[in-house]
């Protein structure tokens, strides 16, 4: 099942986590790429700043994915998938992500079994 929600939805689930993520991009060989990272709003889109890794991967593959870890037992993780474009600083560089998709998820029996979901996931943005 998939449920439409306001961009407002996704600001408020990412205040409730606080700016600390995990920034996932994939390599020229195909293999994930994961930093941790302090993410915040720029006006409509997300902004982190990364190294020259992650930069050049986004750059040649700009779908990115943020992940929001567990707090405690029984908690969702927050999964955003976006867009990234790479600015360049000079102290660095910066992806500032277009979110696409965002779900709360957890392993745990669906508790709906017609539910496109694996597991007790619930989708919370999609563009």
């Amino acid at each position: 099942m998939s449920i439409p929600v306001p961009l407002e939805r996704l600001r408020a689930a990412l205040e409730e986590r606080g700016g600390n993520a995990y920034v996932l991009t994939v390599s020229d060989d195909g293999r994930p790429h994961l930093v941790h990272v302090c993410v915040r709003w720029d006006g409509d889109v997300l902004a982190a700043d990364v190294g020259k890794h992650s930069a050049a991967n986004a750059v040649a593959r700009p779908a990115v994915s943020l992940l929001y870890p567990i707090r405690a037992d029984g908690d969702y993780s927050l999964i955003v998938d976006g867009s990234a474009v790479v600015t360049s600083r000079e102290d660095g560089h910066r992806l500032l992500i277009t979110p696409t998709k965002a779900v709360l998820h957890r392993p745990a029996p669906a508790t709906d079994p017609a539910s496109p979901c694996g597991a007790d996931c619930i989708p919370i943005l999609r563009r």
